[in-house]
């Protein structure tokens, strides 16, 4: 164990589940979107739709949406800020069969992309996270680590690709999984790596063929 999953992370509260979890849920969704979402349906599933409101989960989400980390004081008046910010939302409640009691659906749509994006991730205690569904593509990380995110053609060479930079980069992939909702569509690698990623190394990747989107999400850890 860590020692933040004995002390909990530095937070606005009152909970580390239901505050300062959905918090990070709603920050990783917008760095994946790559930026604040000009509107979003949030839905909240099991525990967080029956106590969202008194938890302060709607105003974690929102200030997550908006780029605020569990510590920042302006949480508290995130729905206010949305507000004055042009950004829009809607909340809803609701149930389905197996999902982790702290589930967040998040669809999200930004002016400067025609593409909706959709995010379902949990909150699992102590602010920690599992993201688990990109759109339509089933993943599973946690976002404690530097994590790479890669949107590419399901097309033999693309990992190799991805892999040859990241070992002249001197980069140590501590965990790689693969995703993808049908043959030949787009596919997604989820990269964990030890250590810190510069800038620079997103911007190679970026432009390899066969690669669509990269984002870098830095860890706890780091």
């Amino acid at each position: 164990m860590h020692i933040f999953d004995i002390l909990g992370p530095i937070m606005i509260g009152p909970s580390s589940s239901h505050t300062a979890g959905v918090v990070r849920i709603g920050n990783v969704a917008r760095r994946i979107l790559g930026g604040t979402p000009s509107h979003a349906l949030i839905q909240f599933h099991g525990s967080l739709a029956k106590t969202y409101w008194g938890h302060g989960s709607d105003k974690a989400i929102v200030a997550g949406l908006m780029g605020y980390l569990p510590d920042d004081m302006r949480i508290r008046d995130s729905l206010k800020l949305a507000k004055q910010n042009e950004f829009s939302y809607d909340i809803e409640t609701v149930e389905f069969a197996d999902g982790h009691p702290n589930t967040v659906i998040l669809h999200l749509s930004c002016k400067e992309s025609t593409n909706a994006f959709t995010l379902q991730a949990a909150s699992v205690g102590g602010g920690n996270i599992l993201v688990q569904k990109l759109n339509d593509i089933d993943v599973f990380f946690t976002g404690y680590y530097d994590t790479l995110i890669i949107s590419h053609q399901d097309m033999p060479g693309a990992v190799s690709l991805v892999a040859n930079v990241l070992a002249v980069e001197k980069i140590n992939i501590a965990e790689m999984k693969l995703y993808r909702s049908k043959k030949g569509g787009t596919a997604i690698m989820v990269i964990e790596v030890d250590g810190h990623m510069e800038k620079r190394v997103v911007s190679a990747l970026s432009s390899l063929p066969l690669i669509e989107k990269v984002t870098l999400l830095s860890g706890m850890s780091s």
